[in-house]
């Protein structure tokens, strides 16, 4: 690979203890505890709430410190359930808030915490992108309750400070490093109660992520050791994903932990552009489109994006080849995002993900939309770029179909 190693970086500690393995939900009593809480609140969805015993085993196990359960809350986040949990747990009096899901689920836990604590407008709350110049985040300086999340399926968001809610059809975000948890659980059984098919859409979001993270061309020795690990955990845990090996599962959530740790660690944002306007894009498909999910949108995007983007940043995409194992130093340049599209989209049919918008079930006159949508989003393009390039990433988006 091609890339330049630097020593100019901040290392950023945020305490958060991780219980992993067998029983591993025998220790939240005693981290409630330890936390100084004495009226836990659930946040959920329904299908765990209603699908699995996942929930009614808290009740036993907590008690009379369990003082209520919100199980709402609706995929990709929407505000109005964030806005239900709010009073919920205001009227329970809840003093610790505890996230059991996936990436929706935690994301609303951390919304919800915010919801309680501020007042102000919405947009008093949210990133805000003026006509000119980079997107503002706003500033939320009230203590929040802590957060513990129990994790049904692995998710990138199981440890961050930041979090994108659904609203009116498109993406908000809400940013507040007081809302990361206080601690993380990765039971195997909780991990269990995940159907196979929602892991899939898990997997190919993650695959996604880690797979384009590889282009990167300057990074801090600990963002490498970080991204090659992630990408061989990936890599290799959604090839057994259909066997009773939970082991898969376990590993999806070591990997999503070092992703938000790598940030930590000194690592930047990988810059190259087919990345960038799919995370952009697949935030914009999902919010528009209730029946898309993220592995699905961002799978449905990829193969073109590469082909169309990749230029911009050819060796980027030459790394990225090369981790693929589909090319190697002398080979031609030009190449490389062909051989990424092919290697990608082999991975995710494999997962049975749809290839293209048409199989996702996207009509092309969302098309405009989509665009604008896709042209504020804070860890895609915080500086703005994408304004300027509206025509270039217009016929990038309309060769989706």
């Amino acid at each position: 690979m091609q890339f330049e190693t630097y020593y100019d970086y901040r290392i950023e500690s945020f305490k958060a203890r991780v219980y992993s393995g067998k029983n591993a939900l025998a220790n939240l009593p005693a981290e409630i505890k330890r936390q100084k809480a004495r009226r836990a609140f659930i946040i959920c969805g329904r299908s765990v709430s209603r699908k699995t015993p996942l929930i009614n085993d808290l009740r036993k196990l907590l008690g009379d410190v369990l003082v209520g359960v919100y199980d709402e809350m609706g995929k990709d986040t929407p505000l109005a359930d964030c806005e239900a949990a709010r009073d919920a747990a205001r009227d329970a009096k809840a003093d610790l808030l505890i996230g059991v899901g996936g990436g929706s689920v935690v994301q609303g836990a951390r919304i919800t915490a915010i919801l309680m604590a501020e007042s102000g407008p919405l947009e008093s709350l949210i990133t805000q992108y003026p006509a000119e110049g980079p997107a503002i985040s706003a500033r939320l300086l009230a203590p929040k309750l802590p957060i513990i999340n129990v994790l049904t399926n692995p998710t990138s968001a199981q440890n961050r400070g930041g979090s994108p809610a659904k609203y009116q059809g498109r993406r908000i975000e809400f940013f507040d490093p007081k809302t990361r948890p206080v601690a993380l659980f990765w039971d195997p059984e909780a991990l269990a109660t995940m159907p196979a098919s929602q892991l899939h859409t898990s997997a190919a979001a993650l695959y996604w992520r880690v797979t384009l993270d590889m282009g990167y061309v300057r990074a801090t020795p600990l963002s490498v050791i970080n991204r090659r690990g992630m990408f061989t955990l990936i890599r290799d845990a959604i090839r057994c994903l259909d066997t009773d090996d939970i082991g898969a599962r376990m590993d999806m959530c070591v990997a999503t932990f070092l992703q938000n740790r790598e940030g930590d660690d000194g690592g930047a944002r990988v810059p190259n552009w087919a990345g960038r306007f799919g995370y952009a894009l697949s935030a914009a498909i999902i919010n528009l489109h209730d029946e898309a999910g993220q592995g699905e949108s961002r799978a449905a995007i990829t193969q073109t994006l590469v082909r169309k983007l990749g230029y911009r940043d050819p060796v980027a995409l030459c790394n990225i080849a090369e981790t693929l194992e589909v090319w190697k130093q002398g080979d031609p340049v030009a190449e490389a995002p062909e051989r990424v599209a092919v290697a990608m989209g082999a991975e995710f049919k494999r997962l049975g993900m749809p290839m293209n918008l048409t199989e996702l079930g996207i009509p092309k006159s969302s098309a405009p939309t989509l665009l604008q949508n896709s042209l504020t989003s804070f860890n895609a393009d915080p500086k703005r770029e994408f304004r300027h390039h509206q025509d270039e990433l217009r016929a990038v988006l309309e060769a989706c179909w």
